[in-house]
């Protein structure tokens, strides 16, 4: 570690995990968040002209990262809740419970980076299964924009799909995968791509 870094993080780290800890309100899930800060930090060093500066620029990743993990944490819940219930369930391994959970995590990422009508119309005629005109009346456009919107977010869905089979890391992901759901839950067989689950599941 670099000088600066040892610095950075001898000053804010006592800082930044007691006002993550305020944040969540959670011990373990505070260390965690500001270790995984400062880990960014490491890799994408960052020069600060003050400590307030600096604490500023923390506090503003901290507070997105808490977010994300709320995020997470919802799309967590709404799963088990799903699951519980699916009728005569299937048992499902705890890793392929993560799986979905990690695909459902990047498609919730992907359609909040869309237009918010591509995203809508992309859920609405995709998970709900509404048809073009009654999307368009929703959005207020034409049928032919509906299809466009909904193409569109399909196309992202392939694209994240291949990233994810070529191993590709998420460019803008900061934060850890979601945790895997406790193994004795029961699931029926899960989508096994984004592209599958999206057409089943609205974030």
């Amino acid at each position: 570690m670099s000088t600066d870094f040892e610095h950075l993080y001898g000053n804010h780290h006592h800082w930044l995990l007691a006002w993550v800890n305020w944040r969540l309100g959670n011990a373990a899930d505070a260390a965690d968040l500001a270790h995984d800060a400062f880990v960014r930090l490491l890799t994408r060093p960052c020069h600060f002209d003050s400590p307030q500066q600096a604490r500023s620029y923390l506090r503003k990743m901290a507070n997105g990262m808490c977010v994300d993990l709320w995020r997470r944490r919802s799309l967590e819940q709404a799963w088990l809740d799903a699951l519980a219930t699916q009728p005569e369930p299937t048992v499902s391994s705890a890793e392929d419970q993560a799986m979905v959970l990690e695909a459902l995590g990047e498609i919730d990422t992907m359609l909040r980076e869309l237009p918010p009508k591509v995203a809508h119309a992309f859920v609405m005629a995709v998970a709900c299964e509404m048809t073009d005109n009654e999307v368009a009346a929703t959005l207020n456009v034409s049928p032919r924009m509906v299809r466009k919107y909904v193409a569109r977010a399909m196309l992202c869905c392939m694209k994240l799909e291949a990233r994810l089979a070529a191993g590709l890391p998420d460019e803008g992901a900061a934060a850890p995968a979601p945790a895997a759901a406790p193994a004795t839950r029961t699931a029926p067989a899960a989508p096994a791509t984004p592209a599958a689950l999206a057409t089943r599941t609205a974030p």
